[in-house]
């Protein structure tokens, strides 16, 4: 019974029906979850509060349940190690964590709100269903690989602001003593300016102060650009060898075949071959010739036929 429950509440398990149709029934329950959280909001919905919080009690209570079962079946998921330090592992374990603090605030500390968005980590969490090949495994592949480069380009721009911010206290706190009180007050105008979002709440009223920020908008759409520019750079190379690496798959997969007298396909047709025996035929060369392997095609003595089993 327990290895069952196992393979059901195991996550992409494509040849298990039970499995497939539990992770869809757990992506209805978190978007429930998450929607009813939101709903509770609104005021104009309060006659409805009694119904969203039946509904968030329902599935939070689900949550609990799968949470429950993911630490009953950990031996299975751990199965080198022994039953209590399987357990343990999984407690430590990203999902066991995402997975507590998703249901802790049901309990008490009900006014952490980013505890309860953590309920969103949870589709995350059902999307590592395709992880080996998906683009959330691109995603955090390049981010890896890049992670030096990016890190640098944040550096930069952490430079930028701070120098930004020390310039704009010189030129604008004499003319806005309380919006430029110190050298870091001017870091919300600096993200603003840097980010391209520009608020308008904070601005600089002096000729100096305002020459300073044309320069340094000019410069934070340059210096943003960058981790842009590294992190696609990163997308293209990683779709780059990933389609390099399938050709190379297909072109290992590929044999060729001398045919001679005493071989089957000898004095065959393309269409009897593939007909009867499970490949595909690519080419087929005749001396110098290249030919198409069509239907009507008849296999020679001395052709070299490019085959793949299907």
């Amino acid at each position: 019974m327990k290895k069952k429950i196992f393979d059901i509440i195991q996550i992409g398990d494509k040849s298990n029906f039970a499995s497939r149709l539990f992770d869809w029934f757990l992506v209805v329950v978190i978007l429930l979850n998450i929607g009813t959280m939101f709903l509770l909001t609104f005021e104009s919905l309060k006659d409805y509060f009694w119904l969203m919080q039946i509904v968030e009690n329902v599935t939070t209570l689900v949550f609990c349940v799968e949470y429950g079962l993911r630490i009953w079946t950990a031996d299975l998921l751990y199965p080198q190690r022994g039953k209590i330090n399987a357990r343990l592992r999984f407690l430590v374990s990203y999902d066991g964590i995402v997975d507590l603090l998703t249901i802790l605030p049901w309990f008490f500390l009900t006014g952490f709100i980013v505890f309860r968005m953590l309920r969103v980590v949870r589709i995350l969490h059902l999307f590592r269903i395709n992880a080996k090949y998906d683009s959330f495994n691109v995603i955090t592949s390049v981010l890896y690989e890049r992670k030096n480069q990016i890190a640098s380009s944040l550096f930069i721009i952490f430079i930028l602001m701070m120098a930004s911010s020390l310039c704009m206290y010189s030129a604008e706190h004499e003319a806005q003593p309380e919006a430029f009180r110190n050298a870091f007050s001017g870091i919300w105008w600096t993200s603003s300016a840097i980010l391209t979002v520009g608020y308008g709440d904070i601005y600089p009223v002096t000729v100096l102060g305002r020459a300073m920020a044309v320069v340094i908008s000019f410069l934070g759409v340059g210096v943003v650009a960058i981790p842009t520019g590294i992190i696609s750079a990163g997308f293209v190379e990683q779709y780059s060898r990933d389609a390099q690496a399938e050709k190379r798959r297909d072109l290992a997969s590929i044999g060729e075949i001398l045919i001679d007298e005493e071989h089957g396909f000898c004095g065959k047709s393309i269409a009897e071959i593939t007909k009867v025996e499970n490949i595909t035929i690519y080419l087929v060369l005749r001396g110098k010739l290249h030919l198409i392997p069509t239907g009507e095609l008849v296999v020679e003595n001395g052709d070299i036929v490019f085959v793949e089993k299907r």
